[in-house]
């Protein structure tokens, strides 16, 4: 499909809630809308993979931040023509970036961070001091 059908219906749901782009595209006739409609999803499950699957896209105000559709290979081809000689055909391909965004801000406490010392063990009193070296050298033992 050539990047210039694409484009038309890249461009009615460039910057709109990703719910409201995907009712859109559910209801465009064309078939750049089914296609569009594929790489969205994918595109919010990426989201959602990048946040180590902690939050699902339905508890956060997701949108649309960009959407490019550029020209891909084209795919040349021959179609016999009259007297002997033959046209050309291209068979136009495109490439689609969709970028998707969150308009809430996220806590950093649905992400969290790993730390590099994972025997790190907080304690209060002296006496949790002594119970805690106890522990670290039964187990080297």
């Amino acid at each position: 499909m050539s990047a210039r059908k694409m484009r038309l219906v890249g461009d009615v749901i460039r910057g709109k809630n990703v719910d409201d782009a995907l009712n859109v595209l559910k209801f465009t006739k064309k078939e750049a809308a089914k296609w569009l409609e594929k790489t969205l999803l994918s595109a919010i499950a990426n989201w959602e993979y990048k946040n180590d699957m902690v939050v699902s896209a339905d508890d956060f105000d997701l949108y649309i931040k960009t959407l490019l559709v550029d020209e891909g290979t084209m795919l040349k081809r021959f179609r016999p023509a009259p007297h002997g000689r033959a046209h050309r055909i291209r068979k136009r391909t495109n490439h689609v970036t969709i970028v998707v965004e969150n308009r809430i801000p996220m806590d950093r406490e649905l992400n969290p961070v790993d730390d590099e010392d994972e025997d790190f063990v907080e304690v209060e009193d002296m006496d949790e001091v002594d119970e805690v070296e106890e522990v670290v050298e039964n187990d080297k033992e």
